[in-house]
């Protein structure tokens, strides 16, 4: 049963150490967890939710910064990792406390800045979430972080280079960075994601 709702939060998400930017701006029911706000970011930036990831933000009723997501069980991160879909955005959002970090694949380290805009009443018509503005294409996964896909980058963009044609393979033979249209985000079930997660 979907939980009813009357506003909606107004996000913008922006990867970090990458110019031009790279960003989506998406608008979620006020009802989503942290884990809801992960699977919108991945599906709207364009990643394929295959590594870890936290969030970073002030939890303002102690004013210490938390680090939400999956928990970490076994202690291989040796980190204190809270339940993300445990944990409520709207406990957290508000205007004195509009931003926060999502770090994704601790490897390739993404860090996402994300940030409040605003919070809206729900329009009528709407199928929420929804992506409703962005720039750019998701880099590929497993380049290496900002560094790997500056150098995947000038490798595909030169056909002199000598990864050209052993990168334009890799990742499947044609990538436009400048790419990105909000008709192709599509949206997953959080709770669906959520399910597939915990089996595996």
């Amino acid at each position: 049963m979907k939980k009813k709702f009357e506003n909606v939060y107004q996000f913008k998400i922006i990867l970090k150490g990458i110019k031009p930017p790279i960003w989506r701006r998406i608008q979620v029911p006020e009802t989503y967890s942290f884990w809801d706000l992960h699977v919108a970011i991945q599906d709207s930036m364009g990643w394929t939710d295959t590594h870890l990831h936290h969030f970073e933000i002030v939890n303002p009723a102690s004013g210490v910064k938390e680090e939400i997501g999956l928990p970490d069980e076994e202690g291989i991160l040796d980190r204190d990792v809270l339940t993300g879909w445990k944990k409520k955005i709207a406990n957290y959002f508000m205007s004195t406390n509009d931003k926060a970090a999502y770090v994704y694949d601790y490897g390739d380290d993404w860090v996402h800045k994300i940030e409040l805009e605003t919070i809206l009443p729900r329009e009528k018509g709407i199928k929420y979430p929804t992506c409703i503005d962005g720039a750019r294409a998701c880099p590929p996964e497993d380049c290496g972080g900002p560094h790997g896909y500056e150098t995947f980058l000038k490798a595909i963009m030169d056909p002199n280079h000598e990864q050209h044609e052993e990168l334009l393979n890799w990742v499947g033979g044609d990538f436009e960075p400048e790419y990105f249209d909000v008709d192709d985000v599509d949206f997953d079930n959080p709770k669906k994601r959520l399910d597939n997660a915990l089996i595996l």
